[in-house]
This record gives C-alpha cells, sequence and structure tokens, in this order.
C-alpha cells in the first residue's frame, strides 16, 4: 500500500467517500502485480467505514451489487474477465454515477478483449463530474525483494540470493511470495542462490504462462519455444530465426504471442517473458528433439553477434548435442572471463564442464588449468576443490600438466579451504612433478612455501625456498613468475622488518602488462600491508591496503579483496573505531563462512570486542568456535593474537596456571617461526601469565629473547609491548616503582601509534602500579612514626608526604581519563574494572548518615553489576571483576531485575533506566 498512500487518487476517492463527488481509479497491472491486494487494502480505509462496500469479482458468476445513492466504495476485480452482461452494467453504472461513489476496477492489460479499454469497445462515456484516475501497478525492485526476504527468511537470506531472487521472478509481487514460501519450508541456516535456483517454477505462474502458449495456434507456438530456449529478451529477427519461421509467418506468429500474452515486449525492439522464470516453464514442456534444434539455431544466432557471448553460445551447443563445438565454446568463455577478470563466472562454467564424466581427457588437460587459476584468484568453491582433487588422480594427465593442477590446490587448499597440511603437500609436490620442465611453475610453488605466515617452517626455510624460487624466475623469460617472486619478496621483508621492503613494495609491477602480473602485484600488496599493520606501521600500511584493493577490484582478484576487507578490521580495532565494528565482522564471517582463512580476522576482532564488553562467553566462541580456523590453521600473527586474548581470558578468570600453558605453547610457535614482531599482541600477556604462575625467572628469559629477536628492527608496536611486557613482569614481582615508569613509557609509545585502548590499559597500569607504590610508602611511613625511628620522608617536604599526595592525585586522574575512554571506546569490562580501582583509591565522599536512597533507580554499583550480568558474565566472574563476594554480586543482580523489570539477566541492558 506504500504506492497507494502516494498516488494523486487518493485524496479525491476519500473525499467521494466522504459524499463530495464521485471518483473512478482503474487499477491496471499484468498477473501477480497485487490488483486484488490493493483492492483489499482500499476496503480497509477509515473513509470506507461508514460507507456502503462492495467487492465484485466478474466472470465468477456473481449478482452485480445493489446501487444507489450516497457514499458507496465499489471494488471490481478482474474486469479482462467481465461478461458481455457484466460490462454493460458496469458501463451504466460509470455513464451515471451518484454523488458518493468511489469506483475502483482492476484488470490485467494484456487480456483486455480491446487493447486498452478495460470494459471494451466503444470507449465509455465518463461523464464531467467523475474524475478518473489510472494507476499501473509496477514490478518490486530489489529493495522491496529483500525487505520481502527478510520478512519470511529473516537473516537467512544472503545478498546474492535476494538479487537471484529478483532478477527470476522480475520483481512481480505474486511469483516472488510463492517463491519465499518454498523457500521457508527449507531448512537450511542460509539462503543462497542455488537454494533459489533449486526451488523451480512456482506452479501457480507455470500454469499460467502454459495455459496462454497452449492458447495459440500451433503454428505460432515455436516463436514462445524459441524465447524460452533462448531464455533472455531478444530482438524480432534474432527471435524468428531460432524459431525457424521468418517472413510474414513468423511476424504473424510474434503479434499472435503478444496478442494472447504469452510473451511481452521487455523492452524497446526486445521480446521475451516479462517474468524470466516463466522461460523454464515453456522450455521444459518442449519436445525433446523440437528443443535440441531450437538450441541449435540459438548457437549459430548468437555466435554472429559482436562480441561473441561464448558462454551462452556454450550452453546452446551443449543442449544440442554438439560436445566437441561445445568444448570448444567453454574454453573461449573461461579465457574470455579471464581476461575480463570475471573469475567467478569462469569457475562457474568450468565447474559445470568439468563434471560431466563424458568430457575426454585432451580436454579436461585443457580446461582444468584454466578453473585451477581462477580458483585461486576468485573465492572459494567446494566443487572447484573436488574437481581438482579427481583430475590430479587421473593417470592420464601429462605428469607437468598434473603438477600445475597441484600447484593451484596446493593454494586453494591452504589459503581458501584451510587446510594447511595438505595444502603444503600438494605444493611440495608440485616443485617435484613441475621439476625443470615448467620452471614458471616450479617457481611460483616455491613461493607458495616461501610464505611465512604459515605456522609450519622456519624463517630460514622460507627465505631458503625464496632464494631458490627468485632463481629460477631469473633464468626463465616468464614475467609472471618474476612479479609472484617479487610479490613474495615484498611481503616477507616487510614482515621481517627488512630495510628494503619500501623499496621492494614500490618496484611491484602494479602495471604490469600481462594479468598475472597485476595479480601477484595486489596480492603484494595486500600482503605488505597486513604485515605493515602486524609490525605498528599504520598509517604505511593503510596506503598500501588501499592501493591493494583498488587493483584487486579492477582486475577481479576476488580472493586478494577479500583478504585485504579482513586486514582492515584490524586496523579500526587498532586504531579504537570500535562503532558498528562488530556488525561488520558477523556480515564478514557471514560472506566468507566457506572460508575460514579469509574469515579468520574477523573472528579474533569479533572475539576480542566480546572480551572487552565483558561477554566472555562470547569471546571464547568467536575465538574457538563458530568456524574459527584452529591454530594449527592459522597465520602465524593472528594465531599470536588470539593466544593473547585467551590469555588474558584465563588469567581475569583467575586460572594463571591454565594461562601460563598457553601461554608458554604459543610462545614457542612464535619462536621458532622467529619473526618476533608478531610477538607484539602476545607478549605483555604471556609475561604476565608465566610470572603469576610463580616463574618470574622464565618470564625473564622470554621478556630478554623478546628483546633480542627485535634487535635492529623497525617494528613499533612491538617495541611498545616490550615496555609493556617489562612493566608486567615489574609489576608481578612487586617493584612498582619500576613497573609504573615501564607502563608509562609504553603508554606513551601507544600514544605515538594512536592505539588509544593499548594506550589506555597502560595508563591505567602506570596509575595502579602508582598507587601500590604509594600505599606501601605510606605504610611503612605509619610505622615509623609508631617505632620513633628518623625518617625524612615522615618531615613532609618535596620527596615527603606531600610528594605522596601530588603523585596520588595524579594517578587518580589518570584512572578517571581511562575510565572515560574505556567508556567511549565501549570496554564494558575494562570501565567497570578501573571504576571499581578508582572508587577504592578516591577519598570517600562526606554524607549524611544512612544508606542512599535510590528508590527505584539503579545504584552506581548495582549498574555496574547489571551491565556486566547483561553482558553474559557468571556472578563469580563479576565477583572477581568488580572485588566483591558472589554473594553481593548476587544480591545487586536481584535488585537490578526487580527495579527494572527485565524479565532475564540479558534483558537488562535494554530496560535499565
Amino acid at each position: 500500500m506504500a504506492a497507494v498512500r502516494r498516488s494523486p487518487w487518493l485524496t479525491p476517492l476519500r473525499r467521494a467517500l466522504g459524499g463530495n463527488g464521485s471518483v473512478l481509479v482503474l487499477v491496471e497491472g499484468s498477473a501477480g502485480l497485487g490488483k486484488t491486494r490493493t483492492l483489499h487494502g482500499l476496503s480497509g480505509l477509515p473513509e470506507a467505514a461508514e460507507a456502503r462496500r462492495a467487492l465484485w469479482r466478474c466472470g465468477a458468476a456473481q449478482e452485480p451489487p445493489e446501487t444507489g445513492g450516497g457514499p458507496a466504495l465499489l471494488l471490481v476485480d478482474d474486469a479482462h474477465r467481465a461478461t458481455p452482461q457484466e460490462r454493460e452494467w458496469l458501463r451504466e453504472v460509470l455513464e451515471r454515477p451518484w454523488e458518493g461513489l468511489a469506483a475502483v476496477v482492476a484488470y490485467r492489460p494484456e487480456e483486455l478483449g480491446t487493447a486498452g479499454l478495460p470494459l471494451g469497445a466503444p470507449a465509455v462515456s465518463y461523464p464531467p463530474g467523475l474524475a478518473v484516475f489510472r494507476h499501473r501497478l509496477r514490478a518490486w525492485g530489489v529493495d522491496r525483494v529483500r525487505r520481502a526476504a527478510s520478512e519470511v527468511l529473516g537473516e537467512q537470506a544472503t545478498h546474492e540470493a535476494v538479487t537471484r531472487l529478483h532478477a527470476c521472478s522480475g520483481g512481480v509481487p505474486q511469483v516472488v511470495a510463492d517463491l519465499l514460501g518454498a523457500l521457508g519450508a527449507g531448512t537450511g541456516s542460509r539462503c543462497a542462490a542455488a537454494d533459489v535456483d533449486a526451488v523451480g517454477v512456482p506452479v501457480r505462474l507455470a500454469e499460467l504462462v502454459l495455459s496462454r502458449t497452449d492458447a495459440l495456434a500451433e503454428m505460432d507456438r515455436p516463436v514462445v519455444w524459441a524465447a524460452a530456449v533462448l531464455g533472455e529478451p531478444a530482438g524480432r529477427d534474432e527471435l524468428l530465426s531460432v524459431a525457424g519461421m521468418n517472413g510474414a509467418p513468423g511476424r504473424a506468429a510474434l503479434l499472435a504471442a503478444l496478442a494472447g500474452a504469452a510473451l511481452s515486449q521487455v523492452s524497446q525492439g526486445r521480446y521475451g517473458f516479462s517474468v524470466p522464470l516463466a522461460a523454464t516453464a515453456v522450455r521444459e514442456q518442449v519436445p525433446g528433439p523440437v528443443r535440441e534444434e531450437l538450441h541449435g539455431r540459438a548457437a549459430r544466432v548468437l555466435a554472429r553477434r559482436r562480441p561473441v557471448p561464448w558462454a551462452e553460445v556454450a550452453r546452446h551447443r551443449g543442449a544440442a548435442g554438439r560436445r566437441k563445438s561445445w568444448l570448444k565454446a567453454v574454453e573461449k568463455a573461461a579465457l574470455a572471463a579471464v581476461e575480463a577478470g570475471h573469475h567467478q563466472e569462469a569457475i562457474g562454467l568450468l565447474e559445470r564442464t568439468l563434471a560431466v564424466p563424458e568430457v575426454p581427457a585432451r580436454y579436461r588437460a585443457r580446461l582444468a588449468p584454466l578453473l585451477a587459476r581462477s580458483a585461486v584468484i576468485g573465492l572459494r568453491s567446494d566443487q572447484t576443490v573436488e574437481v581438482l582433487t579427481q583430475a590430479v588422480r587421473d593417470p592420464g594427465l601429462p605428469v607437468d600438466v598434473r603438477g600445475q593442477l597441484r600447484l593451484d590446490l596446493g593454494l586453494m587448499l591452504a589459503n581458501q579451504v584451510g587446510d594447511l597440511a595438505a595444502g603444503m603437500r600438494e605444493l611440495e609436490a608440485a616443485v617435484e612433478e613441475l621439476g625443470e620442465v615448467r620452471p614458471a611453475l616450479t617457481s611460483r610453488a616455491m613461493v607458495a612455501l616461501a610464505m611465512p605466515e604459515w605456522p609450519t617452517g622456519t624463517l630460514a626455510g622460507h627465505r631458503e625456498w625464496l632464494r631458490r624460487a627468485a632463481g629460477l624466475a631469473r633464468a626463465g623469460d616468464s614475467e609472471v613468475a618474476r612479479a609472484a617472486v617479487a610479490a613474495n619478496h615484498a611481503s616477507l621483508a616487510v614482515a621481517c622488518g627488512d630495510p628494503q621492503a619500501r623499496e621492494l613494495v614500490a618496484a611491484l609491477p602494479v602495471d604490469g602488462p600481462p594479468a598475472g602480473c597485476r595479480e601477484h602485484a595486489a596480492r603484494g600488496l595486500c600482503n605488505a600491508a597486513d604485515a605493515a599493520l602486524w609490525r605498528g606501521s599504520y598509517r604505511w600500511g593503510e596506503e598500501l591496503m588501499s592501493a591493494g584493493l583498488d587493483l584487486a577490484a579492477r582486475i577481479g582478484a576476488s580472493y586478494t579483496e577479500q583478504t585485504a576487507r579482513g586486514t582492515r578490521l584490524l586496523l579500526d580495532w587498532w586504531a579504537g573505531r570500535w562503532d558498528g565494528l562488530g556488525e561488520r565482522c558477523e556480515r564478514f564471517v557471514a560472506d566468507t563462512a566457506d572460508m575460514p582463512v579469509v574469515a579468520a580476522d574477523a573472528h579474533l576482532v569479533r572475539g576480542m570486542l566480546a572480551f572487552v564488553q565483558g561477554d566472555w562467553t562470547q569471546a571464547v566462541h568467536w575465538l574457538t568456535a563458530l568456524g574459527a580456523p584452529a591454530p594449527e590453521c592459522t597465520r602465524m600473527p593472528l594465531a599470536a593474537a588470539t593466544a593473547g586474548t585467551l590469555i588474558r581470558l584465563a588469567l581475569v578468570r583467575d586460572d594463571p596456571p591454565g594461562a601460563a600453558e598457553q601461554a608458554r605453547a604459543a610462545w614457542a610457535a612464535v619462536a621458532e617461526k622467529g619473526i618476533w614482531a608478531w610477538a607484539a599482541e602476545l607478549a605483555p600477556w604471556a609475561v604476565e601469565a608465566v610470572a603469576r604462575a610463580g616463574d618470574a625467572a622464565a618470564a625473564r628469559r622470554m621478556t630478554a629473547e623478546f628483546v633480542r629477536g627485535l634487535a635492529g628492527q623497525d617494528a613499533p608496536s612491538a617495541r611498545a609491548a616490550v615496555a609493556w611486557s617489562r612493566a608486567a613482569l615489574e609489576e608481578c614481582e612487586g617493584r612498582h616503582p619500576e613497573a609504573a615508569g615501564s607502563y608509562r613509557q609504553a603508554a606513551a609509545a601507544y600514544r605515538e601509534l594512536s592505539r588509544p585502548y593499548a594506550r589506555a590499559l597502560t595508563t591505567e597500569g602506570a596509575a595502579r602500579c602508582s598507587l601500590l607504590d604509594g600505599a606501601a610508602r605510606c605504610s611503612l611511613l605509619d610505622g615509623a612514626e609508631h617505632s620513633g625511628a628518623p625518617d625524612e620522608a615522615a618531615r613532609g617536604g618535596a620527596d615527603g608526604t606531600a610528594g605522596e599526595d601530588g603523585g596520588r592525585a595524579h594517578a587518580v586522574a589518570s584512572l578517571r581519563r581511562c575510565v572515560e575512554q574505556y567508556t567511549e571506546l565501549g570496554a564494558v569490562y575494562d570501565a567497570a574494572r578501573a571504576r571499581t580501582l578508582l572508587r577504592s583509591h578516591q577519598p570517600p565522599e562526606v554524607r549524611r548518615p544512612g544508606r542512599p536512597a535510590f528508590d527505584d533507580r539503579l545504584s552506581p554499583r548495582e549498574r555496574e553489576v547489571a551491565e556486566l550480568a547483561a553482558r553474559g558474565l557468571m556472578n563469580r566472574e563479576i565477583a572477581v571483576v568488580l572485588h566483591l563476594s558472589p554473594r553481593t554480586v548476587e544480591q545487586h543482580v536481584a535488585r537490578a531485575l526487580r527495579k527494572t523489570g527485565a524479565l532475564s539477566r540479558r534483558d537488562l541492558l535494554r530496560t535499565a533506566p
């Protein structure tokens, strides 16, 4: 009814129902556009409540409603089916309307006996006092289809599914509703484009289009069959050529199909089905031999277009049973798609082709490598993995072709599927099979084995693979092989803090003539961006990421583009751009659900957000479950950062032994790899965990090893983490003045890096240690006073208690700023913890005796408890955070539930005043 509410005729219609004037609205719409729904909506208008209402369906053997004076709403449906008597009655009413008549007449324009005349010829003689309007119903756009899908499927419908739903239904509301009804009856958790295709043609649509086709003379039906076989709107000459009906007979057949609404003029000079799914219903009923002839003619017609749509030509040749020419067209279509950067299109075409068992081995050897190359650049497809796995087992394949397929299969398994062990095995086998016969491809396999991010291998081993790959590339004449080596050399240099890194990145062939060079350049830029961000070079990393994303989008490198999108989530986390970040992470995980390696960045960021928001159960789920890759299949920097968050979680849950165990395992993995910049997000928590578990000596060794590993490297975030790690160790050892200084050093470094959350954590640490040191010094002063021992500090002065008070005030002010920063970021857990620390060190407020009266409002402490409880923390966990007893927390939760009227702990966030 949204379109109706904006219609210019609605106000005159309401006025007529109020007894002022008379109005006729002609509602015109093809089958399924919602004419009946519009009529029923009008019957519910408030102005119609006091008027006589009549809903009359033509052709249904109903008696016409009584006429007479006074306000009346006459709703007439299916006027195109009116009998002569019904048309005559309607003419009489409309030619002699009374004051207060509001008539709405709905019809299908394509089924009128006389085009453009709802009540037939001659035209109705409308009197001057009757206001006449025409309301044309339109098909839905994509946004309206998306809303309808959301109403039925909720969040299950993917963007691709909605797009396909709109495309195949033509936006016709009834067809959309029928398809959604079938999809809603399914049990799948997600609805993809393939699920829409699997529904088939709704019964209502199939019967309508088949009945209209059957109503044509037998000699005229081939033009409708031709449109069904083509499956897309076509010009008159092409359509008639496919039908085999040129000249006057063809022209007459097309006119008959249009007059009978079996076909429509979809756009200027192009004819077909207004609902694309209707073509499927007709095509399925065309006799097999006739259908093959139509497909053969369609292939010949389309082959004359320029440029040739080879994918469609291949489809028609295949359906016509012309296998050899079909495979040639498939190859040309795939090559054209790859050249245009449409890798997903090439993947789909080649997957369908290679899934046919009868494809000869010589064609498999030509098509499988095309599929493999597109799959590595595009997005993951399990069917591609299966096809390639079967292909490499074919004993009839030449060894070098098998090695080429192994190379791309290994890349897919490692980069997209996340099966690292299997991917490495395939890559190593590819090196053996390709050998010196295909040096460019051998070099590419070695380059893949040189990637340092994977948990297998050592830095020295990766450098050796890269050295061998570079030697092969230099000896050959393949620009693409040299581009692959350059991309990995640049990203490895950035990861290791090599002084030549910027020069190597700048030399990437972003404008290389071969498409493969640009693909490797895009990959190199995005990988270098990721490496730069992990080292703390945020500005440079963001520049590289923008350049890599732009290049990847221009050349259609979907996989590379997705990896960079994941990296951007990490950057937003570090930069404190947390507004909507959780939702973006969840959407990214949904979009990349079939690619755990790509989704890993979003899993980490979403888990860290859940942690700081106090939802520790969700933090564990995002970091270890819900499709998150296992540590052995996670890129090293991500695995280290994930371990850092899990160690911190164990510490706040008061499990130092468990935290220390995780810390030692994660630390050993980083040490074995040898790229110490990747320990930046792990080191402070790992050192603290080991020290709190009682092994301060091991914590000191870890800190020293971290410092040695970073010697001579440009790694700003790791340098800040060194200061933080020292601070954590000093605090655990009770050296609070030293710890406060180290925390301040770390906070200054994170301020330079523009990392607000890390800065707030280390600033809080400095304030905490300053307050602890001050408390200890005060305790010593008290002891000196009572013993009568002389102490300069007891006498006051610059270094005495007055200085103590000044330092304490500064620490309290720092804590207060930390609480504000945590609150601005949305770090609920940290804000609550810092507020508790602040409360314990602030001077008590002077107030009148007795408990403060908050009536039905939450007290500050109850609000803190309610917020943490709503985030999912259990009572004992809240007790640890706020330094309360579990029994006290239980009482605060009970009072919060009573005061807010919340039905559950989770509901406290929504109901707290």
